[in-house]
């Protein structure tokens, strides 16, 4: 069968590879056609656009950009239509999904699956209209969605576990910690280590990366100061911050860097759960500018009381989240103490840790998603 998938993001990347895997294993026939990166891309079809094109956030970045969005856009929806996909699988990336599925939906009889739902729960409510008229089967990753769209919305939602638990959990289960051999690879010492995951999009590290190089500097005495280099970032992005600083930059590292890390700071999103999985006491940052307003506004917009998915998994406060104003040194520098070796919230947050991966259950997500998704395509014919 044919398998059409859009990703926007490095997370949606590395999660679509490991559904078409899934795919494959039990369709040996498939083949695929995808917006995407590098991962989907090593797993075989052919790559239409590199998400690095279209991923832009915020604002003012899509205003400037918006036409070559639009031109992406166009080109999808008309790629769609020629190749005549047995499914349109959508990963995440609302913005750009959602008006493709509205496009599909109004000009074939395409089933549609949105795998890895839109936060309707965090903001942009009113997007369950568009999810019930023109996605067919909605896939979630995260266990707290099924009973926000049953009970709010009467709207069934199929969990089939989480994405990343599988990741990290393949990850460990192939690559015992070894500290040592980790280190010499890598040029490193034998000194602890503090993880810096600044984003995956350039307009994230510009914002965080500065401020999380002023927390770490005052501890490089006593600890090794990494960065995990993002997909499709190139170097020179965080040269302008690492020049003349003891922090080193690794890239396509950053499993093996999280497994050998003492502590993190960490920009929200998926990097959030990785760190939580592999069980590394974390500060959650996501600096804005208008720190006050955005601030305020969020009170007004967002309808959940946290940002990052381990607390929201948890539906408590596991890991401190600074956003916008209170992402600022003092702060950093207060929370990070924390969470060092002796910290008074080390051991707390890693008892969160086993919380949410509990509520997470059972690693096979993948699996689970690309079986709901043959069972949609056999009921349709």
């Amino acid at each position: 069968m044919k398998y059409y998938l859009i990703a926007g993001e490095a997370s949606g990347d590395l999660h679509a590879s490991h559904l078409m895997a899934s795919l494959r294993e039990q369709d040996p026939q498939a083949e695929f056609r995808f917006f995407g990166g590098d991962l989907m891309a090593a797993q075989g079809g052919t790559q239409v656009c590199h998400y690095r094109h279209l991923a832009y956030m915020g604002f003012l970045p899509v205003l400037f950009h918006l036409r070559t969005i639009l031109r992406g856009l166009r080109q999808c929806q008309a790629d769609i239509l020629q190749w005549q996909p047995d499914v349109l699988v959508l990963v995440d990336y609302p913005g750009f999904n959602m008006k493709v599925a509205r496009f599909v939906r109004k000009h074939t009889s395409i089933p549609i699956v949105y795998y890895i739902s839109p936060k309707i729960w965090a903001w942009k409510e009113h997007r369950i209209r568009a999810i019930r008229r023109d996605v067919d089967l909605l896939l979630s990753i995260l266990p707290f969605e099924v009973p926000y769209y049953r009970d709010k919305h009467h709207y069934t939602v199929q969990y089939v576990g989480n994405p990343t638990l599988d990741e990290v959990t393949a990850y460990t289960g192939d690559y015992p910690a070894d500290f040592a051999t980790f280190s010499r690879q890598n040029g490193l010492d034998d000194r602890p280590i503090l993880a810096l995951l600044a984003g995956s999009r350039k307009q994230e590290i510009q914002a965080n990366l500065p401020r999380m190089v002023q927390a770490v500097i005052p501890l490089s005495s006593r600890y090794q100061l990494v960065v995990a280099a993002a997909p499709g970032i190139p170097d020179d992005q965080y040269a302008k911050w690492l020049n003349a600083t003891p922090i080193r930059l690794l890239r396509n590292q950053t499993y093996p860097l999280l497994q050998q890390a003492t502590a993190a700071l960490v920009t929200s999103g998926t990097a959030t759960l990785e760190t939580a999985l592999f069980r590394v006491p974390q500060v959650v940052c996501y600096y804005m500018r208008a720190g006050r307003l955005v601030t305020w506004g969020r009170r007004l917009f967002l309808k959940v009381p946290f940002i990052s998915l381990v607390n929201l998994i948890a539906d408590k406060e596991v890991v401190p989240e600074l956003v916008a104003d209170g992402m600022n040194l003092s702060n950093l520098t207060t929370h990070l103490d924390a969470i060092l070796p002796g910290g008074t919230g080390r051991q707390d947050q890693l008892q969160g840790y086993e919380e949410v991966a509990q509520k997470l259950g059972q690693p096979g997500a993948p699996t689970r998603a690309a079986q709901s998704i043959l069972n949609l395509i056999a009921n349709r014919k």
